[in-house]
């Protein structure tokens, strides 16, 4: 069984540097996690007045109040099977900007042939991922349609006047030895709310399942 990531890209997968290829081909047959740590150069949000929502997403770890430069951070993928029998693959990133740190937590599935990417530690957010492989073997990817779910009964596409989207590049940079990546959420009509850029070195432990502490506390069957 390839990575979902392989399913999703098909034969553009093969187009990825292999750097990239090993990064993205983490899943539960290939028997190994990704571990990238590094530094952000710059981690920037948008106007005051997009920090209180900055702020009501942390709590669920959705989003990142904090700014700063060359801010230590951990990225780790784990393959695991959810509770409803998906092959799910863990993008939870720890920045410390401060004392405390801050955490992003995303776990993604294959749906109908695409990464479907929940947002959160429960999940609330369920985000369309449009990919694409660049010329130079690197990986655009792209956010699309968002849904929120709350519990059995609270189901509604979300209006993306009132959100973002988020443009994400990630490469293998052959004479470095390292990934950079970069990454921008931006409102239609209210343009840039967050971004960040950095580098980061990757270790590929041998792994059969996802620690508990990178799992949502509930996991959402709704797509």
């Amino acid at each position: 069984m390839t990575s979902i990531f392989e399913q999703a890209l098909g034969a553009d997968f093969a187009r990825l540097s292999p750097m990239m290829r090993k990064r993205f081909g983490v899943g539960l047959e290939s028997g190994y996690a990704c571990i990238g740590r590094g530094t952000m150069s710059r981690i920037r949000r948008g106007p005051w007045w997009v920090v209180p929502f900055l702020y009501i997403g942390r709590i669920r770890n959705i989003l990142i109040p904090d700014v700063g430069a060359n801010v230590p951070f951990v990225i780790e993928n784990y393959a695991y099977r959810d509770p409803f029998g998906r092959e799910t693959v863990t993008f939870c990133r720890e920045y410390r900007v401060r004392r405390r740190p801050s955490r992003f937590d995303a776990t993604m599935v294959l749906s109908d042939g695409r990464i479907l990417d929940y947002l959160g530690t429960h999940q609330h957010l369920a985000v369309d991922l449009d990919l694409r492989v660049e010329d130079d073997g690197s990986l655009h990817l792209r956010s699309a349609a968002q849904r929120f779910r709350e519990g059995p009964w609270i189901s509604f596409r979300f209006p993306m006047l009132f959100s973002g989207r988020a443009e994400l590049h990630e490469r293998f940079d052959e004479d470095a030895g390292v990934y950079r990546i970069r990454m921008e959420v931006r409102n239609r009509v209210f343009g840039f709310l967050f971004g960040y850029e950095g580098e980061f070195t990757c270790e590929f432990p041998a792994a059969s399942d996802a620690p508990d502490r990178l799992k949502p506390v509930r996991h959402e069957r709704r797509e």
